[in-house]
C-alpha cells in the first residue's frame, strides 16, 4: 500500500507537472514514440532554461535528440537554429531528417556543394560553412538563437579541429550553443573551457548504452565470449571482469609452438608427439576467412554486420572473395528490390561510366547483400550502400573505418580483423578511443536486444590487451587548434591586433596548456629537492668536483662534435656526388635494403634546385630514382649513400622503358646484370679522426690531470653523484623551458604570422590592407600561397583548363610519398605558372623560417603537391572518364572528392581575384573551370 502524500507534498507534485505541460519540452516528447532518456530530459531542461549544454554520451545513444530539441525551442521561440554538422554526409542526412519532421519550407542545406533553403529558419551546414559567415558577417546570422554542434570532438581533427574552436569563441554571445560529443574522458575540462568562452553551460555525460554490447574473439570456428561474465556489458566498465580462461589458454598453446633450436635433438618420437599436438591445436587455432565470418554470424542470426578494414583494396578484396565463395545473403525478393534501387539511383550515370566504374561486379555484391563501402569509392555507390544497409537489403559491409566517423548506420555486429593500422606514418596499434569508436556501431536501439563486437584471431593475439581496449570506454580530447593566415587577417578586420590575441588567448588549446603547466611546476619542484641531495654526494675534499665535471662533459661534447662534423662532411660530399648523376649511370649503392648496382632512371633533382630557392626538398638532396639488378624501381636519398658515389659505366635506357611494366623492368635488370656483371664495387676508405690532433681536446685533457679532483681515490664514485645532477638538472631545465613555451603559445605564433603578413603588405598593426581582404577570402592549407599567386599575376593568360591544373597544387595530397618518377604536368603556360607556385611557396618557406613559423606544428604552407595537375586538366579538358582515370590510377571516389575539393577553391578564387581586368580574367576562367570541372561523375555525385 503506497504512502499518502500530505497536502503540501501534492500541491508541490501538481505544481510540478503544470510547469512540465506548459513547458516546450512536453509537446516535444510527444514527437518521439519512445520515452527520452533521463540524460536527455536533463539537458532539454537546461537548454530550455537558457543554459548552453555539452551532451557526452556513447554512439547510437540518442544523443541527437537534444539537438533537435534546440530546433524544436528556436522555431517555438520565432528564432533561428544552425545545425552544423563534421561532413557532408551527415549534414545530409541530417536535413533530410529534419524537413521529414518539419517540413521542406522550414528547413535548409548548406554544404559548399549544396545550397537549399538557404535563408530558412532552420539550416543545416557543415562547420566550414558557418566559421566563414561569422568572418564574412553575414545576414544569415541576424535572428540566430540556437547552433548545435553535432560530433564536436572532431575539434581534436589534426587538420580540421582549428573550425570548431573559431566558430565556439565567435558566435555572438546571444546563441545558446549545444555540442554533442562522444564521450571523452574529459567531459568536465571541456565544459569548464565552454564555460569561461560562452557563458553558463551545463555538462551531462552518459556512459549508458542504450543497446548492451557484447565482446567476442572468433577463432577457428568458434566464437569465444572475451570476457568469462559479461556481467557489465551495459558499458559503464566499473564491474571487475575475467578474462575467458578458453582465450588464455590459447594464447599459451600458440606461444608454446614458437621454434626452439634445441628441438632438433630431441627424439623422433617427442617430435611427432608435439606436431599432432599442434595439429589438433590448429583444427581449433586459425584466423577465419571472410566467407567464414560472415556465414557465421548469417548462421547465428548476428548481420547486418560492418567488418572493418583498415585498407580500401582489403574492402574490394573481401566482397570478391565472397562472391567468389558463393556467399548468398539475400532471396530473390530482397535481390529484385535491390536492382529497382540501384538502377534508380544511378539512372543519370552514362553506360559508358558504369563499366569503368564497375557498376556490375558491384551491383553483383550488392544483390547478394554485400558490399564496400570506403572513401575510394563514388559518391554515389557509397550513398546507395548506405541506403540499401539501412533497408535490410544489404547485411555485410566491408569497410574503412572512415564509416564509424560518418554517417548514422549502426548494424547488429561489428567486426574487427586486426588491432593493428596504418596511421600515415607507421602501422600502429588501434587506441581504446578507436576502438569504442568502431565497435560503437554494434546494436540497433529499437531493434536489437544487444550489440555484438567480433574480433579475429590474429597470430600473436594478446587476450589480455584486448580486454584493456574494450574495457576503456573513453578518451581524452585534445585542442589541434593553430592560428593560420586567414584566421589573422579576418580577426585582425573584425577585432584589431589587441582584442584578437586576447581572444585566441581563450581557445581551448591554450585552456588545456595552462592547466598542464600545474603538474609540471610540481615536478619542478621535486628535482630541486632532488638536485640538492646529488650536489651534496658528489662532494670532493680535495676541490669543486663540479667544476671538474664540467670538464669531462666539455670533452665528451667536443670529441661527439667532432664525430659530427666528419660525418656531416661526408654525408655533404655524398649528396654533392648525387648532382652529378645522370640517367643511364650504373653507380654501386654501398649499404641498406636495396644495396648493391643499380641503374639511374632519374637524377631526382628536387624542384627547389631548379628554381634556386632554399626549399625543403633540397635541403634533402637529390633523390635518384633507380633500376636494381633485382628488377625493383626505388626512388633512394642521401642516407643510402654514407660516402661519395660515382658512375662505374654507363648504358642506354631505351625510350620505351616503362617503370610500372614487369616485363620492361625484367628486361632492363637483365641487361643490367649483363653490363655490369663484371665490376668491381668501390670502397671508400675513412680518414684518421679528426680529435687526435685538436687543440682544444688536448687542452681539456690537460686540464683534466691537472686538476686537484682528478687525484682522488673516489673520483668515479663522485664522478657518478656528478652525472646524476647533471641529467636531472637538464631534464629541470627542460620542463622550464616547458612551461615557458607553454604559455600563450597561442598568442605567440599569432604574433609571428601577423609579422611575417605584415613584411607582405597584408596587415599594418590593426589594418587589413587589400591585399589582406583577398587573402580573407581565401581558405584552405595554402591559402597565403593562393593570394600570392593573384597577387603576382601567376595564373593570367591561363584557360580555364590550365587554371583547374595549377589550382589542384593547392589542395592535393598523395596518400603516401610517392617513390615513382615526377608527375606529369600539362605543359606550355600552366607548366611554366606550377614552376612559378613552387618558386613562390620557396620564397614563403624561407620567410617562415625566418620568423619562426614551425610547419610541424601544423602551421605554415606546405609545399604544393602536382599530383593531381594532369588528371585535372585532363577531365576540365573533357577527357573521358576512362582515359582520366586510367592515367591518374586513382578510383572514382578520390578523383570525385579531388575535383570538387578543387572546385571549391576554384569558387574562392573567383570571388577573391581583383577586380582589375587581369584579375577579372581571372575570376571569369575561374568560374568556366568550375564548369568544366562540374560534369559526368563529378557532377552527379551529391556528396564530396
Amino acid at each position: 500500500m503506497t504512502e499518502e502524500l500530505s497536502p503540501a507534498e501534492r500541491y508541490a507534485a501538481a505544481r510540478i507537472r503544470a510547469a512540465e505541460e506548459a513547458s516546450a519540452l512536453a509537446p516535444f516528447r510527444e514527437m518521439y514514440e519512445f520515452d527520452l532518456d533521463p540524460y536527455q530530459v536533463e539537458a532539454c531542461k537546461a537548454l530550455e532554461a537558457g543554459k548552453g549544454v555539452l551532451v557526452a554520451a556513447p554512439t547510437g545513444s540518442g544523443k541527437t535528440i537534444v539537438g533537435e530539441f534546440a530546433v524544436h525551442l528556436a522555431l517555438a521561440q520565432g528564432r533561428k537554429c544552425f545545425y552544423t554538422t563534421p561532413i557532408k554526409a551527415l549534414s545530409n542526412q541530417k536535413f533530410a531528417d529534419l524537413v521529414k519532421r518539419y517540413g521542406a519550407d522550414k528547413v535548409g542545406l548548406l554544404t559548399g556543394d549544396n545550397s537549399v533553403n538557404g535563408d530558412a529558419p532552420v539550416v543545416v551546414m557543415t562547420t566550414e560553412v558557418l566559421r566563414n559567415m561569422l568572418y564574412a558577417g553575414s545576414q544569415a546570422l541576424r535572428g540566430l538563437g540556437y547552433v548545435v554542434m553535432d560530433e564536436v570532438h572532431y575539434l581534436s581533427d589534426r587538420f580540421r579541429g582549428a573550425v570548431w574552436e573559431e566558430v565556439i569563441i565567435h558566435l555572438p554571445e546571444s546563441v545558446t550553443l549545444v555540442s554533442l560529443s562522444a564521450t571523452v574522458s574529459n567531459a568536465e575540462e571541456f565544459g569548464d573551457w565552454l564555460d569561461t568562452v560562452r557563458g553558463d553551460t551545463d555538462v551531462i555525460v552518459s556512459e549508458e548504452r542504450p543497446v548492451p554490447l557484447w565482446q567476442h574473439v572468433m577463432a577457428g570456428r568458434r566464437v569465444y565470449d572475451l570476457f568469462e561474465e559479461e556481467s557489465d556489458h551495459g558499458g559503464r566498465g566499473s564491474a571487475r571482469r575475467e578474462v575467458n580462461p578458453d582465450l588464455l589458454r590459447m594464447a599459451r598453446e600458440e606461444n608454446s609452438r614458437t621454434y626452439n633450436p634445441k628441438d632438433r635433438r630431441r627424439g623422433k618420437m617427442v617430435r611427432e608427439a608435439d606436431r599432432e599436438r599442434e595439429r589438433r591445436s590448429r583444427s581449433r587455432i586459425w584466423t577465419p576467412s571472410r566467407p567464414e565470418v560472415i556465414a557465421r554470424l548469417d548462421n547465428d542470426d548476428l548481420l547486418p554486420a560492418i567488418n572493418f578494414i583498415f585498407s580500401r583494396a582489403g574492402c574490394e578484396a573481401a566482397v570478391q572473395q565472397c562472391l567468389y565463395a558463393g556467399l548468398r545473403l539475400n532471396n530473390e525478393e530482397a535481390r529484385l528490390k535491390v536492382r529497382g534501387i540501384v538502377e534508380e539511383r544511378t539512372a543519370s550515370i552514362p553506360t559508358e561510366d558504369l563499366h569503368v566504374l564497375g557498376y556490375y561486379e558491384w551491383l553483383e555484391g550488392l544483390e547478394r547483400g554485400i558490399a564496400a563501402h570506403h572513401a575510394g569509392m563514388l559518391p554515389t555507390f557509397k550513398e546507395v550502400v548506405e541506403e540499401l544497409f539501412v533497408r535490410g537489403l544489404v547485411k555485410a559491409v566491408f569497410a574503412t573505418e572512415t564509416l564509424a566517423l560518418g554517417i548514422n548506420m549502426p548494424a547488429r555486429t561489428v567486426i574487427l580483423e586486426k588491432l593493428v593500422k596504418w596511421n600515415g606514418e607507421q602501422h600502429a596499434d588501434i587506441t581504446p578511443g578507436e576502438y569504442t569508436q568502431l565497435t560503437g556501431r554494434a546494436g540497433r536501439r529499437g531493434i536489437d536486444v544487444e550489440g555484438h563486437a567480433v574480433v579475429l584471431w590474429q597470430r600473436g593475439m594478446d587476450p589480455v590487451g584486448l580486454a584493456g581496449l574494450a574495457g576503456t570506454r573513453t578518451y581524452p580530447l585534445r585542442s589541434s587548434f593553430k592560428p593560420s593566415y586567414n584566421m589573422a587577417v579576418n580577426l585582425v578586420q573584425m577585432f584589431g591586433r589587441h582584442r584578437s590575441r586576447e581572444l585566441l588567448e581563450t581557445s581551448f588549446a591554450q585552456f588545456q596548456a595552462d592547466r598542464s603547466v600545474v603538474g609540471i611546476s610540481k615536478q619542478v619542484q621535486r628535482n630541486e629537492e632532488g638536485l640538492e641531495g646529488y650536489e651534496q654526494g658528489m662532494t670532493c675534499h680535495l676541490g669543486d668536483f663540479a667544476e671538474y665535471a664540467r670538464l669531462r662533459r666539455d670533452l665528451k661534447d667536443r670529441e661527439t662534435d667532432l664525430a659530427k662534423q666528419g660525418a656531416a662532411q661526408r654525408r655533404a660530399q655524398a649528396a654533392g656526388s648525387l648532382e652529378r648523376l645522370k640517367p643511364g649511370d650504373i653507380i654501386h649503392v654501398p649499404t641498406g635494403k636495396f644495396a648493391g648496382l643499380a641503374l639511374v632512371l632519374d637524377p631526382g633533382m628536387p624542384a627547389g634546385r631548379v628554381n634556386g630557392h632554399r626549399g625543403q626538398e633540397y635541403t634533402e638532396g637529390p633523390r635518384p630514382l633507380v633500376l636494381t639488378a633485382e628488377r625493383q624501381v626505388k626512388r633512394l636519398a642521401a642516407i643510402d649513400f654514407p660516402v661519395p658515389v660515382e658512375a662505374i659505366e654507363r648504358m642506354r635506357i631505351p625510350k620505351t622503358f616503362n617503370q610500372r611494366s614487369p616485363q620492361s623492368r625484367r628486361d632492363l635488370a637483365s641487361q643490367l646484370r649483363a653490363k655490369a656483371g663484371h665490376i668491381a664495387p668501390d670502397r671508400h676508405k675513412r680518414g684518421r679522426a679528426a680529435a687526435a690532433d685538436d687543440r682544444e681536446i688536448a687542452r681539456l685533457r690537460a686540464e683534466l690531470r691537472a686538476h686537484p679532483c682528478h687525484g682522488c681515490d673516489e673520483r668515479e664514485d663522485h664522478a657518478r653523484w656528478a652525472e646524476r645532477y647533471h641529467r636531472l638538472k637538464r631534464d629541470t631545465q627542460q620542463l622550464e623551458r616547458r612551461i615557458e613555451g607553454r604559455t600563450n603559445t597561442i598568442a605567440r605564433t599569432f604574433d609571428r604570422i601577423h609579422a611575417l603578413l605584415t613584411e607582405l603588405d597584408y596587415l599594418r598593426e590593426d589594418e587589413v590592407t587589400e591585399h589582406g581582404k583577398r587573402l580573407a577570402r581565401l581558405y584552405g592549407e595554402l591559402d597565403l600561397l593562393a593570394s600570392e599567386c593573384l597577387r603576382e599575376r601567376v595564373w593570367e593568360g591561363l584557360s580555364p583548363a590550365e587554371l583547374a591544373s595549377c589550382v589542384s597544387a593547392l589542395v592535393f595530397e598523395a596518400r603516401q610519398s610517392d617513390d615513382a618518377a615526377a608527375p606529369k604536368v600539362p605543359n606550355g603556360a600552366a607548366k611554366v605558372a606550377l614552376g612559378e607556385m613552387v618558386r613562390i611557396w620557396g620564397r614563403l618557406d624561407a620567410l617562415e623560417e625566418e620568423h619562426r613559423i614551425n610547419q610541424a606544428e601544423g602551421v605554415g604552407q606546405r609545399e604544393p603537391d602536382l599530383g593531381f595537375a594532369w588528371a585535372a586538366y585532363q577531365w576540365a579538358s573533357d577527357k573521358g572518364l576512362d582515359e582520366v582515370l586510367r592515367e591518374a590510377e586513382m578510383p572514382a571516389g578520390d578523383f570525385v572528392r579531388w575535383c570538387k575539393q578543387v572546385i571549391d577553391v576554384l569558387g574562392q578564387i573567383a570571388a577573391a581575384a581583383p577586380p582589375s581586368s587581369t584579375g577579372s580574367t581571372v575570376a571569369k576562367n575561374a568560374r568556366k573551370a568550375v564548369d568544366s570541372l562540374l560534369r559526368g561523375v563529378v557532377a552527379y555525385s551529391s556528396v564530396g
